[in-house]
């Protein structure tokens, strides 16, 4: 049986928010696609959700326009999303079977080396973008979204997507540090 302390707590907070509760119940479904679709596992995407969630009711009454609410959730998971993605270890991958490089010769060590050069360049390079270019080019190819859910995601166009993601990698390609990479 909870305390009355807990229960006064909870009233006291469906009663500060009633339409909180009332939009969480009636939006749900449709976030919790929005989260799946910035994570690949499902646990994340309600983790992810629920640390949108709460700093939307931490934010709720400071919010001006209600009508706006998937707009304001929908960039907290964004945001929350991309704080993750940047936290992460560089060197963790996710996959069935661990790779083994074979060692018969040196060049293994080798093009791992330049392999990890080239990433370490192209992620330098990303983060010389513009941050609402580098949050599209994220999304549409470390987060593997397509230009529909990076649009809605991000609450623009999928021509406004095309149009960055297109100036984003033109600039990419004129990074002088990715030249040699090419070549």
């Amino acid at each position: 049986m909870p305390s009355p302390r807990a229960t006064h707590s909870a009233h006291a907070a469906h009663s500060t928010y009633p339409s909180f509760a009332s939009y969480v119940r009636a939006r749900q479904p449709v976030l919790l696609r929005t989260a799946r679709s910035l994570t690949a596992n499902p646990c994340d995407a309600e983790d992810l959700l629920q640390t949108a969630l709460t700093k939307t009711y931490v934010a709720w009454d400071r919010i001006e326009d209600h009508r706006a609410l998937d707009g304001y959730v929908r960039r907290a998971l964004l945001n929350t999303r991309t704080s993750q993605w940047r936290k992460r270890k560089v060197n963790e991958f996710v996959c069935d079977e661990l790779p083994e490089p074979s060692l018969s010769s040196g060049l293994a060590a080798t093009d791992q080396a330049e392999q990890q050069a080239l990433h370490d360049a192209m992620w330098r390079a990303i983060m010389k973008l513009p941050a609402r270019q580098r949050a599209m080019v994220v999304l549409r190819y470390y987060e593997d979204l397509s230009e529909a859910q990076t649009a809605e995601v991000l609450g623009v166009s999928i021509g406004t997507v095309k149009s960055a993601v297109s100036r984003a990698l033109g600039k990419l390609r004129e990074d002088p540090e990715l030249i040699p990479a090419r070549g």
